[in-house]
């Protein structure tokens, strides 16, 4: 069985900064793909930002130049840096990994921008 436990959400001001982070725990072998989606109120779930276990990288156009993803391997950890925070990034935010064929998900972390 395999948990992502995830931290870091929070209430911020449009400008600030947050950073989440997503560590799995239980057997795992290898994580292939780790990614970060969220979902905003009456909005489907969109992809935020994902990382390949090489390394490359990929962006929703809204976010990018203002997130950043990173994945720290020998902790099975997957983190999401974000500035220049504005209040249409407001959302619930899932860690997202991919062991073999299985993708499992956090519990969710709400962000809240708004002055």
């Amino acid at each position: 069985q395999v948990q992502l436990v995830e931290s870091g959400g929070g209430l911020v001001q449009p400008g600030g900064s947050l950073r989440l982070s997503c560590t799995a725990s239980g057997s795992i072998f290898r994580i292939n793909t780790m990614g970060w989606y969220r979902q905003a109120p009456g909005k489907q779930r969109e992809l935020v930002a994902g990382i390949t276990s090489g390394g490359a990288t990929n962006y929703v156009d809204s976010v990018k130049g203002r997130f950043t993803i990173s994945r720290d391997n020998a902790k099975n950890t997957v983190s999401l840096q974000m500035n220049s925070l504005k209040p249409e990034d407001t959302a619930v935010y899932y860690c997202n990994m991919r062991i073999l064929t299985i993708a499992y998900w956090g519990q969710g972390t709400q962000v809240t921008v708004s002055s």
